[in-house]
């Protein structure tokens, strides 16, 4: 078992960093800003790739791949898009190294410059629509719904395992529609996709919204949100859908036939998350022991540790351990049996605490002679005496037991962390000394917008769908304001 974490009271950015690390999701790599995903890491972003994969086909979606490489050319063809990403591209100039002559060692080639310069994708939507303009002719061709799984490379200054790398890999979707309506009830459909898994599957409440205008997607008309709060009062954004409208039909030139015989441009949308849900997954749920996962995405939601003295009462607990795992195996739980002799029981115990195994079975000698197990529940740290006889429901139960918990733990916080501001001052004061978010009214200006960020360094988090009408002043400014909007520090 590896060193005590740092408390997250003490230094929440040091205990995230601690616990990404020593509970073996990544690593930093001999590359600036880009992480190793190691395997248990990985297994966490396969379950949620697999779900969210599985809820994209259920809506119609089909998975297709594009090239890494983008023509730089492309990206000039719509004005805010390259504005949005222009600072954070890699580019490729040449294709080929040699050794300097001198012998000090390798060089770029100057006779191997490209005709013309290669981003690495930051995102797809101008390699994707350049394609779309051969695959759609008419109405016919409509609606296009494709998604594809990648990496993307923009290069951040400041990275964070995570939550800001130079590469990550995630899932973006590109949708042509034949009219307006089509585009922007796609846009929200795949909000709903987005927030149901955060719920259902990370166990992490969500505000669904849309962004200011400051703060949309590069190249939309609207960009639709997920925002949740972490535990130490900051907000990520943890999923994003946007109604691109005709901005790259027309920068792309992709048109199509009516039925009327009317050649018109296509609506779009783009949508994606990344593993920066691996982020927030850690951040919403753990503790200083370490990980606490939700059973649903656990890479197995079951550990079973043996506790013996001599061979003899190992293979006796190993018979009973094998046709426990094969009755939960069979009721679709997850479940790992751990009789490595290497480590002892309590070191066994301290790990799987540590990597937030759901739920842990401790069996013994005198388990075996009373016919029962110690079952420990990692959210709670909590532990009861069960029965083996009817053990498969029990943890079903518990499994089922935990995921709700994680929530309503969740949501408690966010509730709790979720205040209003009516003033300046009062709006000020919970920014810096409280945190959370902050439901206060704005009048709807850019420049209000920026000046609020310039002096706190809290955003616009989102304007929630569900925010009601209500007459007030900004709190800046005190011009009118219809409705209040979601501040919060971000990262």
């Amino acid at each position: 078992m590896a060193k005590k974490l740092t408390s997250r009271s003490e230094d929440y950015s040091k205990w995230y960093n601690e616990l990404v690390v020593t509970a073996g999701l990544a690593e930093n790599s001999g590359v600036r800003g880009s992480m190793v995903i190691k395997p248990y890491g990985y297994a966490i972003w396969e379950k949620m790739q697999a779900e969210l994969d599985r809820k994209f086909k259920a809506t119609g979606h089909e998975n297709a791949y594009f090239p890494l490489f983008i023509p730089k050319s492309y990206f000039s063809k719509e004005a805010s898009h390259v504005d949005g990403f222009a600072k954070e591209c890699a580019v490729v100039t040449h294709y080929r190294l040699k050794n300097a002559e001198d012998g000090s060692g390798v060089v770029v080639d100057e006779t191997a410059k490209l005709e013309e310069e290669l981003i690495v994708r930051p995102t797809s939507e101008t390699i994707i629509w350049d394609t779309y303009r051969k695959w759609i002719q008419s109405y016919r061709d409509l609606p296009i719904l494709v998604n594809q799984w990648a990496n993307v490379v923009r290069w951040e200054m400041r990275t964070r395992l995570f939550l800001r790398t130079a590469e990550f890999l995630w899932q973006e979707g590109h949708t042509a529609h034949a009219t307006k309506q089509e585009a922007i009830a796609e846009a929200e459909q795949m909000l709903d996709v987005y927030a149901d898994f955060a719920q259902d599957f990370m166990a992490m409440p969500v505000v669904k919204g849309v962004k200011s205008e400051n703060e949309r997607f590069a190249g939309a008309l609207e960009t639709y949100c997920i925002e949740s709060l972490m535990q130490d009062g900051k907000a990520l954004q943890a999923g994003t859908s946007h109604f691109l409208g005709q901005n790259f039909a027309k920068a792309f030139d992709v048109k199509f036939a009516s039925k009327e015989g009317k050649e018109e441009y296509v609506w779009a949308t783009s949508w994606g998350v990344s593993t920066r849900l691996m982020g927030a997954l850690v951040m919403v749920h753990s503790d200083d022991n370490g990980l606490v996962l939700p059973p649903k995405l656990a890479p197995y939601q079951v550990v079973i540790v043996p506790i013996y003295k001599g061979d003899e009462q190992l293979n006796q607990i190993s018979e009973k351990v094998k046709e426990i795992k094969q009755q939960l195996e069979d009721a679709g739980v997850t479940v790992k049996y751990d009789n490595r002799d290497t480590y002892k029981p309590g070191w066994k115990f301290n790990e799987y605490e540590l990597k937030g195994v759901p739920l842990r079975i401790g069996i013994g000698p005198r388990d075996l002679a009373n016919g029962t197990l110690e079952l420990a529940r990692r959210d709670t740290l909590t532990k009861e005496i069960v029965q083996m006889d009817g053990v498969v429901e029990v943890i079903k139960e518990r499994l089922e037991q935990i995921q709700q918990n994680l929530f309503a733990k969740a949501d408690t916080f966010r509730t709790e962390n979720t205040r209003e501001a009516n003033s300046w001052e009062e709006f000020e004061d919970l920014i810096k000394n409280t945190g959370g978010f902050v439901l206060a009214h704005w009048d709807g200006t850019p420049e209000t917008e920026d000046k609020i960020k310039d002096l706190t360094k809290a955003t616009i988090r989102c304007i929630p769908l569900d925010a009601i009408s209500e007459e007030g002043t900004c709190i800046l400014t005190g011009k009118p304001s219809q409705r209040r909007v979601l501040f919060a520090k971000a990262y």
